[in-house]
């Protein structure tokens, strides 16, 4: 996966965009307008603030299905995601929750959407939907039949989940790429907004032998700088909300700090790099 060709930058911010609840989840409010509205303001505050990507998430359909959703919220992602394409020049990603990257995949070749995330490839996890397998083997090849390039990025160990087996992050990365043949892997903290492990950043970095790795949660201007020591990029979403509240919009303001941040722990990494 080339960061520099996708993204114009070898270490890319990529913001979240949460969609308000779809139709058919518990919260749906009847009015898709209004979902689109708030995620067209959404993505123009990240874009006008400096991101280089962003992710489009069913954040607020909670609880989440465990693999397929329904037919209506892969409809209205659609829409939603061709929308937001037509409003930034950045690449765009597609994450359904809580694991259909199938749907995620056929939205984001359809639409050209750059890339999915994809919270379980490999593996078990026990989660609040209960225990989700990793379909690897049907993901991929759904993506040759489709003749796609959309890469996948995986989450390692994902947040609000445990494995069954022991959480050797340099074993599950490992799998990740070389058996769940993942283009990128992401770690995070135990939950949303809970700041990813630099240790674990170290190991991961170690085991994915030049495969991007992301942050994936709890990045802040405030740490951000040591997590970038040892991460190729970062997804953020909760620190760039109103107040730091999931629950609010994206706030330009706090995207335009932390897209400084980051710039600055990059510059700063790149200068005490020996020379050779």
């Amino acid at each position: 996966m080339n960061l520099q060709q996708i993204f114009q930058t070898p270490n890319p911010i990529i913001g979240v965009v949460h969609l308000l609840p779809l139709p058919t989840s518990p919260r749906w409010g009847g009015s898709l307008q209004a979902v689109i509205d708030r995620a067209e303001q959404e993505v123009t505050a990240l874009g006008s603030g400096g991101v280089d990507g962003v992710i489009v998430e069913n954040f607020f359909d909670a609880p989440f299905t465990k693999n397929q959703v329904d037919p209506a919220v892969v409809s209205t992602m659609t829409i939603i995601v061709q929308r937001l394409m037509n409003l930034v020049p950045i690449p765009i990603g597609i994450n359904i929750l809580r694991n259909d990257a199938h749907s995620a995949l056929a939205i984001a070749t359809c639409v050209g959407a750059k890339f999915i995330r994809v919270n379980v490839l490999t593996g078990i996890m026990a989660t609040d939907q209960g225990l989700i397998e990793g379909q690897a083997h049907t993901l991929l090849r759904y993506r040759r039949a489709l003749g796609s390039d959309v890469k996948i990025l995986a989450d390692v160990l994902v947040k609000h989940g445990q494995p069954l087996e022991s959480p050797n992050i340099t074993i599950a990365v490992q799998e990740t790429i070389e058996r769940g043949l993942a283009d990128g892997v992401i770690l995070s903290g135990w939950g949303t907004g809970t700041p990813t492990n630099p240790q674990d950043l170290v190991l991961a970095s170690a085991a994915a032998k030049g495969k991007p790795v992301f942050i994936g949660s709890g990045a802040n201007w405030e740490n951000i700088s040591t997590l970038m020591q040892y991460a190729d990029g970062v997804i953020v979403s909760s620190s760039l909300k109103r107040r730091g509240q999931i629950d609010q919009p994206i706030d330009p303001i706090r995207v335009s700090q932390f897209v400084e941040a980051v710039r600055s722990s990059v510059s700063a990494k790149q200068e005490e790099k020996p020379i050779v």
